[in-house]
C-alpha cells in the first residue's frame, strides 16, 4: 500500500510531515537502504499511539527505528509505515540518582547529562552511536559496561498504543539481547539508576573512552558499528584479521583497514554488497578457525 492511500490513513496522526518513498539511506549510519513506503516521526507518546492504532486498524506493517546506527536496510526498502523515534521522544527527567530519558535521546547526550549531575554509570555509552531506546533493545555496551548494568525500568507501548512498565528483570538482559526483541513492544522511555561520584573523575573516564574510540575505530566512513558479535573466547575483529580479510571488499562494502571488526561503506555500497561481504567473512573465518561469526547488526527490509 503506497502513496496517497497511506497519506490519507495517517493524516492528522502527527504534526510533523509524513514522508513518502523516503530513502532509508538518509536515516541509517551506514548510509544504505531503499525507500520506506512512508515514514512518520512522532514527537510524543500520544502521536505514536495514534500511528500504531491506525496501522493496526488497517493491517499496515510497522517498522520502528531509533537513530539507525545498528541497522542495515535492504535495497528494496521497507513496506508499510516506518516510525522513527531517534531524536523525537527526547524528554529528560533527573530525580536524585535516577534519570528518565525519552527513548529518542542519544546515548552521547544521556552520558553527558549523567555527568552534569555527577552521576556515574553511563560513561561507557559516551561513544556509542544511536538512541537510548535502541541501546536498551539490544543491550548495547562498550568498555566493560552495558545497559543491563544501569537500567531500572522501561516504559513500553504495544501495537494497540497501550502503555506499561517493564522492570529490569522482565527485560531478561543477555549479551546483545533482551526480551524486547521478541515482544513487539516499543520503548518510549528508559529509567536508569546511577551512583554519585566526582564529576571530574566521570569526565576523565568519558574523555578516555572517547579518545580510545577515535584512535581505534573507523569513524571517518559510514558503518553500523561492530558488525559481528563477540564469539565466546575470541574477538571477532582478531579472527577476521588473522584470516587475512582486513581491507577485503565486496562492491562498495569493505572490512575496515583500521579495525577488522567493522564493515564500512566506502561511498556507494549497497545492502547486497554488505550481505555478500558478511557471508564471505563467515565462510572464511569458519573454515580457518572453526568459529561461525554472528552479525550484531539488525538486517531489515524487503528481500
Amino acid at each position: 500500500m503506497k502513496g496517497l492511500k497511506l497519506q490519507d490513513i495517517f493524516s492528522g496522526c502527527t504534526d510533523r510531515p509524513l514522508l513518502l518513498e523516503e530513502p532509508m539511506s538518509r536515516h541509517t549510519s551506514f548510509r544504505i537502504g531503499g525507500p520506506a513506503d512512508m515514514m512518520a516521526m512522532p514527537k510524543n507518546e500520544a502521536e505514536l499511539s495514534n500511528l500504531l492504532q491506525k496501522a493496526a486498524a488497517n493491517n499496515i506493517p510497522v517498522t520502528l527505528i531509533g537513530n539507525g546506527s545498528n541497522l542495515l536496510v535492504r535495497d528494496k526498502g521497507i513496506r508499510g509505515l516506518v516510525i522513527k523515534l531517534g531524536n523525537m521522544l527526547n524528554e529528560i527527567l533527573v530525580e536524585g540518582n535516577k534519570i528518565t530519558f525519552g527513548s529518542g535521546v542519544s546515548l552521547a547526550l544521556a552520558s553527558r547529562k549523567a555527568a552534569e549531575n555527577s552521576l556515574s554509570g553511563m560513561e561507557f555509552a559516551v561513544g556509542i552511536p544511536g538512541s537510548i531506546g535502541g541501546a536498551v533493545y539490544m543491550n548495547a555496551g562498550a568498555y566493560d559496561g552495558e545497559m543491563a548494568n544501569v537500567v531500572a525500568a522501561v516504559r513500553v507501548m504495544d501495537a494497540t498504543g497501550k502503555v506499561t512498565i517493564m522492570s529490569a528483570e522482565e527485560l531478561r538482559f543477555g549479551y546483545r539481547k533482551t526480551a524486547l526483541q521478541e515482544s513487539g513492544l516499543i520503548v518510549t522511555s528508559v529509567t536508569v539508576v546511577l551512583q554519585k561520584a566526582e564529576q571530574q573523575k566521570i569526565m576523565a573516564k568519558m574523555d578516555d573512552f572517547s579518545q580510545r574510540r577515535i584512535s581505534k575505530q573507523p569513524l571517518e566512513l559510514p558503518s553500523a558499528g561492530s558488525m559481528f558479535k563477540r564469539p565466546p573466547g575470541y574477538f571477532a575483529g582478531t579472527l577476521i584479521e588473522q584470516t587475512g580479510l582486513k581491507g577485503y571488499s565486496v562492491g562498495g562494502a569493505q572490512i575496515s583497514e583500521k579495525h577488522a571488526g567493522f564493515v564500512v561503506n566506502t561511498g556507494n555500497a549497497t545492502a547486497a554488497d554488505v550481505l555478500g561481504l558478511i557471508k564471505d567473512v563467515q565462510d572464511r573465518v569458519l573454515a580457518a578457525h572453526g568459529v561461525l561469526l554472528q552479525p550484531e547488526v539488525l538486517v531489515i527490509g524487503e528481500e
